[in-house]
């Protein structure tokens, strides 16, 4: 990877594609669109993965998305999941272990038996345990719990190693990455992208991917368009290393609400629901909080141990667990639930690939093909329900 590129003043090198972020998605987009062009340039201000990607956990949920198209989209990724390794000549930790969410008490029962019947209608293959069930297959958690939903087809992979194998296996194609980089403008002549001017030099294209995660909206006002993406904070405790506790991966009925419902009609203080699993060196990841408090990493202590009562609640061993480090990263929001990958508006060679929440792992693999879809003018079925102009609707 490049840090320190500087061609001289008063020459402005000229590449195929300009990839705005360096993270999952944009990382991804590289290694799809690396088959379609001769030279590509990835800008990121950090490191490769080393914002909301690097701030997150390790789940590939199925069974949390909204039945539908939200469903439809995460199985076609899922689907990629399987052959990627492969593909990308390196290991990500990748393995479908099954994914369980948690019902804690009975009155969030109808909403999970309503939200089950939609899921297996729409062909998931989702199951409801009762309590010993729920407990056979997880002892750690506590005797109260009510039962759970049970999907075989959840799975789990290394947020990070991700991030890191997608850009390996792109600049392997010839795609030059330049972290510590940042993009100040973008020009625009008679409605076209011309040039993408960074702080360390400019760069001649015709086509833009912003792929900048929460930070999305801020270079497309760069040109004059409006994203509805805004960024949600979450917060994860990483516990020290220990011995399997914990089969797959874990959510709550509590998460599902705080993901799905609506700010006003949140459950919880900071949107707090369980979010567990454990990585291949033994650390628990312990999460989560959802809050709209711009780009404010400043938490407050409590809401770590709002996150860390309610775990233990669940799973009471997790209280003889020393907490090692935290994380706090930024979830792009739209507010339904769906990513942006579209033309922007207006601009000709601009295209948005950001808005992905919580489900930029589950969605990375799919998004790199979509947006090879859409550059090459290919028609895909699912690009029609991830449009901008779907958020103009009613207005």
């Amino acid at each position: 990877m490049n840090e320190n590129v500087n061609k001289g003043d008063g020459h402005m090198e000229t590449t195929d594609v300009v990839i705005i972020g360096g993270g999952v998605i944009g990382t991804s987009i590289a290694f799809r669109l690396a088959k379609l062009f001769k030279k590509i340039v990835v800008i990121e201000k950090g490191e490769v993965g080393g914002q909301t990607s690097a701030s997150c956990d390790k789940a590939i949920f199925l069974q949390s998305k909204r039945p539908g198209f939200p469903s439809k989209l995460a199985k076609a990724s899922s689907n990629m999941y399987r052959n990627l390794e492969e593909e990308l000549d390196m290991s990500v930790e990748y393995k479908q272990s099954g994914g369980m969410i948690v019902i804690e008490s009975e009155s969030h029962l109808p909403f999970m038996e309503s939200f089950i019947k939609s899921q297996r209608m729409a062909g998931m293959d989702v199951k409801l345990l009762d309590k010993e069930e729920t407990l056979r297959q997880q002892p750690c958690f506590s005797s109260h719990v009510f039962g759970s939903t049970y999907c075989k087809d959840d799975a789990e992979v290394n947020p990070l190693l991700l991030s890191q194998a997608f850009a390996d296996a792109a600049i392997r194609d010839g795609v030059d990455i330049r972290t510590h980089t940042e993009v100040i403008r973008i020009k625009v002549r008679k409605g076209k992208v011309t040039c993408v001017e960074t702080n360390k030099g400019k760069i001649a294209t015709n086509l833009v991917i912003n792929a900048a995660g929460p930070f999305a909206s801020s270079i497309a006002k760069m040109v004059n368009v409006d994203l509805p993406i805004k960024p949600r904070r979450g917060v994860i405790l990483i516990t020290e290393k220990v011995g399997p506790i914990i089969n797959g991966s874990i959510l709550c009925s509590q998460y599902l609400a705080a993901k799905h419902l609506t700010p006003e009609e949140k459950l919880s203080p900071f949107g707090i629901g369980l979010s567990l699993g454990q990585t291949e060196s033994g650390n628990l990841l312990i999460g989560g909080s959802r809050e709209f408090v711009g780009f404010n990493k400043k938490v407050s202590t409590e809401v770590f141990s709002e996150i860390a009562r309610h775990a233990c609640r669940i799973a009471p061993v997790l209280g003889n667990l020393r907490i090692i480090r935290t994380m706090v990263g930024f979830r792009p929001f739209t507010g339904d639930g769906l990513p942006i990958i579209d033309e922007a508006p207006g601009v000709q060679g601009l295209i948005i690939a950001a808005g992905h929440e919580g489900d930029g792992i589950a969605l990375a693999p799919i998004t790199g093909k979509l947006v090879a879809d859409l550059v090459q003018g290919k028609k895909n079925n699912l690009l029609d329900g991830l449009k901008l102009e779907r958020f103009a609707l009613g207005s």
